[in-house]
């Protein structure tokens, strides 16, 4: 049976702040209600991607900020990295991590530039939202077998 990730949900602290953040990424608003019970759901989608991100009021108990290691995967670093500094976010500098396979958590062993043979899945870079909420980009540019 297939079981396809959808929706990731991310607590924050001021639900217009965020939707302003997200929405200003170029992320597409594919719904922003509000139930009779004061329930408020925003849903935003990545460019290119199949599951979105849902945040709002009474929609986590989770405290603002705490969601760590979302991965943005994309097909250049360098240019996604250049994108979201030109939307007003502050990102590191790319890097990849002293391990050559994944990264730590943190800023662990990491070691500035990307991978320096270009393999895919090793090189990232990282940001916040507005609540700490971490996000890391991830570039791949071939797939590994079945993905």
């Amino acid at each position: 049976m297939d079981m396809k990730l959808e929706v990731a949900v991310i607590p924050v602290a001021d639900v217009d702040r965020s939707r302003n953040f997200y929405g200003a990424l170029g992320w597409r608003l594919d719904a922003d209600f509000v139930a009779d019970d004061g329930l408020r759901v925003v849903q935003l989608t990545p460019p290119g991607s199949a599951c979105s991100v849902i945040f709002g009021s009474g929609v986590s108990s989770a405290a603002p900020g705490s969601v760590e290691g979302l991965h943005l995967v994309v097909p250049d670093i360098e240019a996604a990295r250049a994108e979201l500094v030109r939307n007003g976010v502050e990102v590191s500098e790319v890097f990849h991590d002293a391990g050559g396979v994944f990264h730590h958590s943190g800023t662990r062993d990491r070691v500035p530039g990307p991978d320096p043979e270009r393999r895919s899945y090793t090189s990232f870079a990282s940001f916040t939202d507005p609540d700490g909420n971490s996000w890391t980009l991830q570039e791949v540019t071939e797939r590994l077998p079945g993905r």
